[in-house]
């Protein structure tokens, strides 16, 4: 896959005046991106969503980027080739960016199946800005729960390039967190988040 450069030409970046850090103060907390990765059904979305209401309830300053949702516009143009999944990461990774830059806690609940384009993502944010969350649950789970038909549709021929059944997923080697779904709820693993922020110092 050959590289393109991900800028344009003849354009500055425009500094601000309202700095990061005085939208931190205001907020009250730490910017932050939490990148949920896991198998499609493994419940990525539902436990961010969780966690999203948790950190409502405190009064932090959120938002969530949900896979599919994205896909309804910002990446509606991509495939699920290869190819359209590193750029669908990239373009998140940019939007998580300006969340970021905006002083908010910024949750990405996306299979993102690539080590190299999670990496890429973090290398662009502070150590600490970034988060990573492997939703670990069993492939023999999330074909159980299949709340869209997708693996059925990728067992009969019906989907290619289907992450866990026809494309890989490389599983994070060291993520700030590690959730072993199976035997948890959802409540449960959502406290497991809001804990390690507040280990982190991110919110108080």
């Amino acid at each position: 896959m050959s590289e393109q450069s991900t800028t344009s030409d003849n354009v500055v970046w425009q500094n601000h005046t309202v700095t990061r850090e005085q939208r931190q103060v205001a907020n009250g907390h730490k910017p932050v991106v939490l990148w949920y990765t896991g198998l499609s059904g493994s419940g990525k979305s539902t436990i961010a969503n969780a966690v999203d209401i948790m950190l409502f309830e405190r009064n932090c300053h959120t938002y969530l980027l949900d896979g599919d949702n994205v896909r309804h516009g910002l990446n509606g143009d991509l495939t699920f080739t290869d190819k359209d999944r590193v750029e669908n990461i990239r373009r998140i990774g940019e939007v998580s960016k300006l969340f970021v830059d905006a002083g908010l806690i910024v949750s990405t609940a996306f299979i993102s199946p690539f080590s190299s384009d999670r990496k890429m993502v973090r290398t662009q944010l502070t150590e600490e800005q970034f988060v990573e969350i492997f939703v670990d649950t069993p492939l023999d789970i999330c074909e159980k729960r299949d709340p869209k038909g997708l693996y059925k549709k990728a067992r009969n021929g019906e989907i290619k390039n289907f992450t866990g059944i026809d494309s890989a997923y490389d599983v994070p080697v060291n993520p700030e967190l590690h959730l072993k779904t199976d035997g948890l709820s959802v409540e449960e693993c959502a406290q497991v988040v809001i804990n390690k922020l507040l280990e982190l110092g991110i919110i108080d």
